[in-house]
């Protein structure tokens, strides 16, 4: 017994110098505690991202794999690094523009699709430890920061309509409701409604309950097809690891993707990182975040790792902040949910017998978080309410987040122009709306 307590209390100090836990006012059964609640609450990635990014090509299993090492590693460097209670996986938004705009629409090949995302990560690395980071924050209006956030919002919720069932085509009106008599939308039309609920009285890791519930329901209505095991060995990594074509992704056409994926990005972490710290006393008096390079850089390099193994961009979740609630403070937090994330592996069989239709509400309800932004846009000024409206309502109009980002540059620096009000724009914003403008004139 004596033994059990001093290994107990070794353990405990060793916690207490690396991850400095008394200065953050926190515990290890605390710190433990909050990594299982963030986990719980972000687990769904595991279920939605291989059905998103299957659609663009990839190997389902070798897409889970994928999914849960980078959220892994990446969340592991973040707390041994940073000492930031802060977790990372492939990003919701960023894998359904890799899957239905840059493979689906445009073309492009997974494998190029793969090579654009670990560029647009290595440009995030390079932004951050030079500096440009800031200059490019500051040269961006905050009216279309928010925009950009509520349009990729509106832009996975309407997928998530799409791939329910729930929105159809309809040559006549482009658009039209779908048929619930069709088993399948049934059943993504119950998800939602499960899912609805379950987040609306604040269950923890509502969305993730809701997956599991309606893909249970899905069994008794022919779409769910049982594994014939629960656990079993990993699915092989062969067909995504490694597979990213580089040199096909430097081709000047991919910039405006590069830069789209590279920014949209940005932004969510940026987003993240302000809402979740601000409740964690990681900001300054200055409104700096406390070691934020050492933060911006691992999330920077999630996005690089993520791509070597074969998925979309990988960034902090605001999932996190459930972690947070119950008292995470350091990196402790993280290293527990990268545990975790390991610990799934074994658990591939469910995983994949998870149906579209159970995911599919998880991207609408993902959609309407994100879509908050919109509050912050002071609609009452048409300075900021033309270009932000533009971003945001042409992302899914367009079906593409790139083409809503590129024409609500071009209308704010416009507009500000010939308003007689250009001195305010900051000059990266002209240079970007430039770039963009002869994009659309020889390019597109």
């Amino acid at each position: 017994m004596k033994k059990e307590i001093s290994i107990s209390s070794g353990s405990d100090s060793f916690f207490e110098r690396f991850f400095s836990l008394s200065e953050n006012g926190t515990n290890v059964r605390t710190e433990v505690l909050a990594g299982i609640t963030t986990f719980v609450t972000m687990a769904y990635i595991l279920l939605v991202n291989p059905i998103v990014l299957k659609d663009a090509g990839l190997n389902q299993g070798a897409v889970f794999m994928a999914t849960a090492l980078a959220a892994a590693l990446s969340t592991l460097f973040m707390g041994l690094y940073a000492n930031y209670p802060f977790a990372l996986a492939p990003g919701m938004g960023l894998n359904a523009f890799f899957a239905y705009v840059m493979v689906g629409k445009m073309g492009i090949a997974w494998q190029t699709a793969l090579g654009a995302v670990f560029l647009s990560g290595i440009i995030a690395v390079i932004v951050t430890l030079t500096g440009l980071r800031e200059l490019l924050i500051r040269a961006i209006p905050l009216p279309l920061k928010h925009a950009v956030g509520a349009g990729i919002g509106l832009f996975i919720a309407f997928i998530g309509f799409k791939n329910a069932g729930i929105v159809v085509s309809n040559p006549a009106t482009f658009v039209d409701l779908g048929n619930f008599t069709d088993p399948k939308t049934l059943l993504a039309t119950i998800g939602l409604i499960i899912m609805a609920v379950l987040v609306a009285r604040g269950v923890r890791g509502g969305i993730l309950l809701g997956i599991i519930i309606t893909t249970i329901i899905g069994i008794p209505m022919g779409i769910t097809k049982l594994p014939a095991s629960i656990i079993s060995a990993p699915p092989s990594m062969a067909p995504g690891l490694f597979k990213l074509d580089i040199l096909d992704a430097l081709k000047f056409s991919m910039y405006p993707v590069i830069f789209s994926l590279f920014f949209a990005d940005l932004f969510d972490t940026i987003g993240t990182f302000v809402g979740v710290a601000s409740r964690t006393g990681m900001i300054d008096e200055k409104g700096n975040l406390k070691r934020g390079n050492k933060a911006l850089f691992a999330d920077s390099l999630g996005t690089v790792i993520g791509s070597l193994l074969g998925t979309s961009n990988t960034t902090t979740y605001v999932e996190s902040a459930a972690g947070v609630s119950v008292g995470g403070r350091t990196g402790l937090t993280s290293v527990v949910v990268s545990l975790l994330f390991i610990a799934s592996i074994i658990f591939s069989p469910i995983a994949l017998a998870v149906p579209g239709e159970a995911t599919a509400p998880a991207l609408i309800i993902v959609g309407i978080f994100m879509a908050t932004s919109l509050n912050e846009i002071k609609f009452n000024d048409f300075y900021e309410a033309f270009p932000a409206f533009l971003t945001a309502l042409l992302m899914p109009l367009t079906f593409s987040i790139s083409l809503g980002l590129s024409v609500g540059f071009i209308a704010y620096a416009g507009l500000m122009l010939l308003s007689g009000r250009g001195k305010e724009v900051h000059w990266m914003m002209y240079v970007l709306a430039i770039t963009f403008a002869l994009y659309f004139a020889f390019i597109r």
